[in-house]
């Protein structure tokens, strides 16, 4: 199967006599097999009658809310692309096509209301309180997105695979879209004019709506501000907060420094780093986090999955390595340290960055660092090391040190050498 039409519905039996002829005319055109499922919570009308008559599956939501719905939709699509959209005629089937021909582009495809090209006639307050919503949560959450809330969405199915929803209200549709970005999955919007129900009444609970997003929000917000964001390294390079931005400026400006651009490098633990982006053609990111790998596809270098202990490369393919904010996380022992010093040429370049735990400046701002940022990498750190021990260890293994920079008397970020087996 390659498209699942998710449809969740509440006494919704009169508005679906009239949609769902209208979706099998166009879907009938897109050439390609699809389901259309409609999630019915317990409806009192006629909607299961519509359904069998309209050829489309009926399934019982077992959670609560329109989150609720969706999943258990979710749940039961086998389609390779979920199309979500309102059973109210306000997401018309017309736009489908529009939608399905924008799929290549991203994981997730919004049909928006606030991008240019786009608009809504609904209900001035409503206006009001979508666009405050949509405003608060892009801005505080720093999201590529103007129209969060829209519920007319197209799907790569894997996005939506261990999503461990727990809203079960509107704010799932911000829940949803958060996790597939921190996640590392594309998202494009598609201009589009939404209009309201013709028949019905809505389902929104405006005091319940605002208790349920504002939970929501808190929730998102620990999400966004934690090393699980496939975005973490990226965003902070423009954080709100003047030391982290001005940490990770300094980081990039001493490490692209310090590269060769006509010469080939590996960026070991790339994550999400704008450095990767900086870096020329010849470059080749590599992480064990394949969520940082999706998002880092947007700086269009090769990109391969695997750790640091077995580095997938032949001996002396690289003629430099770059290894920023990496070795602190692994446990000490040799093989990280033999495995760049396999992949490196001779009389390659390795730039090294990690914290100097033998300077006390390191040690408070760590401490400050876990007070303000609980979920980001300063809980993460197992192996500690000064600018003594770095540079003892790196010599056993055949590394000569060039120079040592400092970002605030605290990170080290050291250049090496490799001395030619001969020497």
């Amino acid at each position: 199967m390659e498209l699942s039409i998710v449809i969740p519905a509440w006494n919704e039996a009169d508005n679906l006599l009239k949609l769902l002829p209208q979706l099998h005319a166009v879907l009938s055109h897109l050439n390609t097999d699809y389901e259309i499922i409609v999630v019915d919570n317990h409806s009192a009308d006629a909607t299961a009658k519509v359904c069998a008559a309209e050829g489309a599956t009926l399934v019982q939501q077992t959670e609560p809310g329109y989150g609720g719905a969706l999943w258990a939709g979710f749940d039961r699509a086998t389609g390779q692309y979920v199309l979500t959209m309102d059973a109210d005629l306000s997401h018309v089937p017309d736009f489908v096509p529009t939608m399905w021909a924008r799929r290549s582009e991203a994981e997730l495809v919004v049909a928006s209301r606030y991008v240019e090209g786009g608009g809504a006639d609904m209900p001035f307050y409503r206006e009001i309180l979508s666009i405050i919503l949509n405003v608060t949560y892009t801005k505080l959450l720093s999201l590529p997105v103007k129209d969060i809330s829209s519920g007319f969405r197209l799907y790569h199915a894997s996005a939506l695979r261990d999503l461990d929803l727990q809203s079960n209200d509107f704010d799932a549709l911000e829940e949803i879209l958060i996790k597939c970005y921190a996640r590392g999955y594309r998202i494009i919007e598609v201009p589009f004019h939404y209009s309201p129900r013709s028949t019905g009444t809505s389902k929104v609970k405006l005091l319940q709506f605002g208790v349920s997003y504002l939970r929501t929000l808190i929730r998102m917000w620990k999400l966004r501000n934690s090393i699980e964001s496939a975005d973490y390294d990226a965003r902070a390079f423009d954080s709100v907060i003047p030391l982290q931005r001005y940490w990770q400026r300094q980081r990039y400006r001493i490490i692209t420094a310090l590269i060769d651009a006509s010469k080939s490098c590996l960026d070991v633990g790339c994550g999400s780093s704008r450095i990767l982006g900086a870096a020329n053609d010849h470059t080749v990111g590599l992480d064990v986090n394949p969520g940082k790998l999706l998002y880092a596809r947007c700086y269009g270098r090769p990109l391969v999955n695997a750790s640091i202990m077995a580095l997938p490369f032949e001996d002396r393919a690289f003629d430099q390595l770059i290894c920023s904010q990496v070795i602190e996380h692994v446990e000490a022992g040799d093989q990280p340290l033999l495995e760049m010093a396999r992949v490196l040429k001779d009389g390659g370049q390795l730039v090294l960055g990690t914290p100097d735990y033998g300077r006390m400046t390191w040690v408070i701002i760590e401490r400050l660092y876990k007070f303000f940022a609980p979920g980001a990498y300063g809980d993460k750190h197992i192996t500690h090391y000064t600018r003594d021990s770095l540079l003892a260890t790196l010599e056993r293994f055949g590394f000569r040190p060039q120079q040592v920079s400092y970002i605030l008397g605290a990170e080290m970020i050291a250049s090496f050498v490799k001395v030619d087996d001969a020497d």
